[in-house]
């Protein structure tokens, strides 16, 4: 989602995932970059931005996130953690916000809206802009854009 709506915005976008094994809660991963320029490769070894949605994910990744950089986490899945200092945190109770909206699959798409709130890399409207651009309306659907409203509110709150 976060590809194709920086592609709506007339971005230039890589998305490069990697699903193995790990797959079912494991280390799995995804690279999106999205830039205003020619993008050389989707390969990226300091990331700016880190999203981890596990503490495997997070004590794999978070040793290569830029100085600086932004390091969003589940906090309701992390609970105890050693980020760096030379990082910017920022806890995120993506699981617990998503059960609430009546699904915990949809923590990801929680996540989504914190990212998009927190660093106005794309337009909210882009965003949920996706969803009335699909057939598909059901109960899913739904749950998956109320999670990132909600995530987009929760960032709004803390920073408020």
């Amino acid at each position: 989602m976060l590809a194709v709506a920086s592609m709506k915005e007339g971005r230039r976008v890589t998305w490069f995932p990697s699903y193995g094994a790990e797959m079912r809660g494991g280390t799995a991963n995804c690279t999106v970059i999205i830039s205003d320029e020619m993008i050389g490769s989707p390969v990226v070894l300091t990331p700016d931005i880190l999203v981890v949605m596990n503490k495997a994910s997070f004590e794999k990744f978070q040793p290569s996130l830029k100085r600086k950089g932004l390091f969003f986490y589940d906090s309701s899945l992390i609970l105890k953690h050693s980020a760096r200092r030379d990082i910017t945190p920022v806890p995120v109770p993506a699981t617990q916000i998503a059960s609430s909206a009546g699904n915990t699959k949809s923590a990801n798409m929680v996540m989504l809206g914190a990212l998009v709130a927190r660093t106005k890399i794309l337009h909210e409207s882009s965003v949920l802009g996706l969803f009335d651009e699909t057939r598909r309306q059901d109960t899913v659907m739904n749950t998956n854009r109320q999670s990132i409203i909600r995530g987009m509110a929760y960032v709004e709150d803390q920073e408020g």
